[in-house]
């Protein structure tokens, strides 16, 4: 359940109907919209109806959501969420990309990387510093070593970082040193690394699942969200099918209609959505025209030798040609409110 405050309700009336929600054992999530303030519910509301706050001063109406979804839904925010990370703005209708190498191989390396995208038109940093691989003999990453070479690159290039964390007890350490923490796709559903992270109220970037449906990605945002973070990016990496022509299955449709169901900021991974280099330009196409609102693109300076997805990671110069193209195709849309959009572009 949502309660949707009238305009003029007053900052005594807000306390008010939060403590009347806390008196029902209940967690008060306020949300504030540009066009309305409305408070999230959550916990146990059987027997509640919406009658229960609907006289209470301030109060416009009370409105069940049926999504199990609470927090991340449109029913609770309309509007597009938009994050601001130090310099960057996601979510505001303009197109970000995250590039960098998927394992920092050493401070030569992602310092090199992080120019040469910064060149091309990146505007975050991305470097994997803990790597979970399928295979156990792969090179697993350089640890904390990566993250101080990780935030040193982004420190000299003035760009926000993001890297991935992959156990609950790491969050802290991964916290201190990067501006984005990133839940792998493997990671989607790990019920405690979630709540870990929306504690730290650092940014977090949300794949989904190898074979998670839209509604257990938004489940998932919602644990974080439910611990008092808001500032999820939901991130479409490809999904497991029958094809093996490519590593994944960019699903296009999910990124349209995560943005139908949700004010979060959705980007794409073209790079794990296919695993094939020649590819990325055109998946990454694809998911800007279905909506996307960024890029996350795997670049490295010499992808022969590189010690994690080589096959699918973007030279400097192929990188900065993909932002040219996917231009072209997010300068003929409107990467505005969802409704808006899906009229202008689709309807």
């Amino acid at each position: 359940m949502i309660i949707v405050l009238q305009k003029e309700a007053s900052e005594t009336e807000l306390q008010d109907i939060v403590a009347r929600i806390k008196h029902y054992g209940l967690e008060p999530h306020v949300i504030v919209g540009v066009a309305r303030t409305v408070i999230g519910l959550v916990g146990d509301k059987n027997g509640l109806e919406p009658s229960f706050f609907e006289g209470l001063p301030g109060v416009e109406k009370a409105v069940p959501i049926m999504a199990p979804y609470k927090l991340t839904s449109r029913d609770a925010k309309a509007e597009d969420s938009i994050i601001q990370i130090k310099n960057v703005t996601i979510g505001d209708g303009k197109m970000v990309y995250m590039a960098g190498p998927c394992a920092i191989e050493s401070r030569e390396q992602i310092l090199e990387t992080a120019e040469q995208v910064k060149i091309a038109g990146a505007s975050i940093l991305r470097g994997g510093a803990f790597k979970p691989r399928t295979s156990p003999y792969s090179f697993q990453g350089l640890g904390e070593r990566g993250l101080e070479y990780l935030q040193e690159a982004g420190e000299t290039f003035g760009m926000p970082t993001v890297s991935e964390v992959i156990n609950p007890s790491d969050v802290e350490l991964v916290a201190r040193y990067v501006d984005i923490l990133q839940i792998g796709a493997r990671n989607m559903q790990n019920f405690s690394l979630l709540r870990q992270v929306g504690h730290s109220r650092k940014p977090v970037l949300l794949k989904r699942g190898l074979s998670a449906t839209i509604e257990e990605w938004l489940m998932a945002a919602e644990y974080i969200l439910s611990e008092g973070n808001y500032q999820v990016i939901l991130c479409e990496r490809g999904i497991r099918t029958f094809e093996t022509a490519t590593r994944n299955t960019l699903d296009v449709g999910a990124i349209a209609l995560a943005r139908r169901l949700s004010h979060l900021p959705v980007i794409a991974d073209p790079s794990h959505a296919t695993g094939r280099s020649e590819l990325v330009t055109p998946a990454g196409c694809a998911a800007v025209a279905a909506g996307a609102q960024g890029l996350m693109v795997e670049v490295h300076p010499n992808p022969d030798t590189a010690l994690s997805d080589g096959a699918q990671s973007l030279t400097p110069r192929q990188f900065g040609q993909m932002i040219k193209a996917v231009q072209r195709v997010a300068g003929a849309l409107t990467l505005s409110s969802t409704d808006e959009w899906w009229e202008r572009n689709v309807v």
